[in-house]
């Protein structure tokens, strides 16, 4: 058991140094005298494949499938806990009873990357609550001034040169978020025009209605796809009546991980109430 305990967590931290995900499914409540015990593991591979044990039967086939459901939908879930019943079947429920197992299941991955083209006070701001809310923060600036560990140490990359050449070679995925707040239109044009028809999960550029519709329009005219221009978060950040940099970037952060994680935007408050109406 401790080899395969072992394997598990070489596994773990292969998937967060950018390997394949992984979904690890450990029970932390079981029925006195049941089994499995609490602490038995089950490792969950997007191909299906596993490593550990949880019993056999028809309680490991749900906690297994209920694990790589969470490893394989997008956005992914990162922890939850589950309820089943002593005959292996799911429990849609809140609370859990004395004869049922409760199992938390983790997914682990490479952390999103979050890369930010500007190095100002929006984008000093972005980066610090970004690495908090665990984001892997790159940022990008023409100007040495701007772009310095000394202005960034809580990001992993400072990247100082010509914005064009440097997001041509950034090695931008299904899992970067882009956030464009550079110091003028120019410099977010010339950067929206290298990463807008990219593979990220998400692009987003600051700035006025008028300005970011004068971008672009020239994008359009120079014939850029329209659903490209389309996915383009702009103006960006989630409506709070932000002013300061630091109000800003807590608007931008919110969207950043609304879009990760599938939320609405909307009042907490304002769901519940639709829930008692409905």
């Amino acid at each position: 058991m401790s080899d395969v305990r072992a394997r598990m967590a070489q596994e773990v931290g292969r998937a967060s140094q950018g390997g394949p995900a992984v979904a690890v499914a450990t029970m932390i409540r079981a029925p006195e005298g049941a089994q499995p015990e609490v602490g038995a593991k089950l490792l969950v591979r997007p191909d299906g494949s596993r490593l550990g044990a949880l019993g056999g039967g028809a309680l490991e086939e749900t906690v297994a499938a209920d694990a790589h459901a969470a490893l394989t939908r997008l956005p992914r879930l990162q922890a939850a806990s589950y309820f089943y019943s002593a005959g292996g079947g799911r429990l849609h429920r809140l609370s859990a009873g004395p004869d049922e197992f409760e199992v938390l299941i983790e997914v682990t991955e490479r952390p999103a990357t979050l890369l930010i083209v500007g190095g100002g006070h929006v984008g000093q701001s972005v980066a610090a609550i970004g690495t908090q809310v665990g984001f892997s923060v790159a940022v990008v600036d023409d100007r040495e001034a701007f772009a310095n560990p000394e202005r960034f140490p809580m990001a992993d990359r400072v990247i100082c040169g010509g914005l064009v050449e440097e997001l041509r070679r950034f090695p931008i995925d299904a899992s970067t978020y882009i956030v464009l707040v550079s110091r003028g239109h120019k410099q977010d044009e010339l950067s929206l025009r290298e990463v807008v028809a990219s593979d990220a999960a998400y692009v987003g550029m600051i700035g006025s209605v008028r300005r970011v519709s004068t971008v672009l329009t020239h994008l359009a005219r120079e014939g850029c796809p329209r659903e490209a221009l389309e996915r383009v978060h702009t103006p960006i950040g989630l409506d709070i009546g932000a002013e300061t940099p630091e109000e800003i970037a807590v608007s931008v952060v919110a969207e950043l991980i609304a879009v990760r994680r599938g939320g609405s935007g909307r009042k907490l408050s304002e769901l519940r109430r639709a829930k008692i109406r409905d």
